[in-house]
């Protein structure tokens, strides 16, 4: 059984986690979260401890460390851009981090999460969930038997309804999310280059707080 400690219980994805760790055997050592409506950490796990201050959270972690209850893995579900500071928190308390997408919304940030991980020996996981989709593998697997070197056009066109909310919450603000590039398209493009290759170039032709497109060229496919 592993123990996980939890950054972000109270948005919409964590509960998810909490079933997760639930669902596989381990054990929520705490969790942490600014806004104290957690009411759903009961339904798993009422006995971790919870914390609205980053600071306690810190503290109570390695108190339990040093009594031996060391936490193996550190589930970040906070808002996009602060999910580069506390995958570094995971890593330095000495766990391995999963964390949800994206990683980091700066690229270069990404090369620094890099040192870190290989000065701590630990890992850093992200979600990619599109690729364990029945239809997705399938559709790759019709790709990959196609022609050799046949290079594919794919339109790829994405609709879904978000509530005013939305806007007056984090993921409105650009710089906290990254825009809806990031926080909703990223499982796209990554589902687009695991099925289609890397890719060789990319022309951002509109991006406002309601709508992302761009037309990309991938190792295989031409996508709009």
């Amino acid at each position: 059984m592993k123990n996980f400690a939890l950054i972000g219980a109270g948005g919409y994805i964590a509960p998810r986690h909490m079933k997760a760790i639930k669902d596989t055997g381990n054990n929520l050592l705490a969790a942490l979260d600014k806004h104290d409506s957690v009411g759903i950490l009961d339904s798993y796990f009422p006995q971790a401890d919870f914390f609205t201050e980053y600071e306690r959270f810190d503290r109570h972690l390695e108190k339990q460390k040093r009594l031996g209850q060391k936490v193996d893995f550190v589930s970040v579900c906070s808002p996009n851009y602060l999910h580069d500071a506390h995958i570094r928190f995971g890593l330095r308390i000495g766990a391995d981090v999963i964390c949800e997408k994206p990683i980091v919304l700066n690229p270069w940030n990404i090369e620094a999460l890099m040192e870190i991980e290989k000065e701590s020996g630990k890992n850093i996981y992200t979600i990619l969930q599109l690729r364990l989709h029945p239809a997705i593998i399938a559709l790759k697997e019709k790709i990959s038997k196609s022609t050799a070197g046949q290079k594919h056009i794919v339109s790829l066109q994405y609709v879904t309804s978000r509530g005013s909310w939305y806007h007056n919450s984090w993921k409105g603000d650009i710089h906290k999310s990254g825009g809806i590039a990031t926080n909703i398209g990223v499982h796209f493009f990554d589902m687009l280059v695991w099925i289609f290759g890397d890719v060789v170039e990319s022309t951002v032709s509109e991006h406002t707080a309601h709508t992302f497109s761009d037309k990309r060229e991938l190792e295989r496919a031409s996508v709009e």
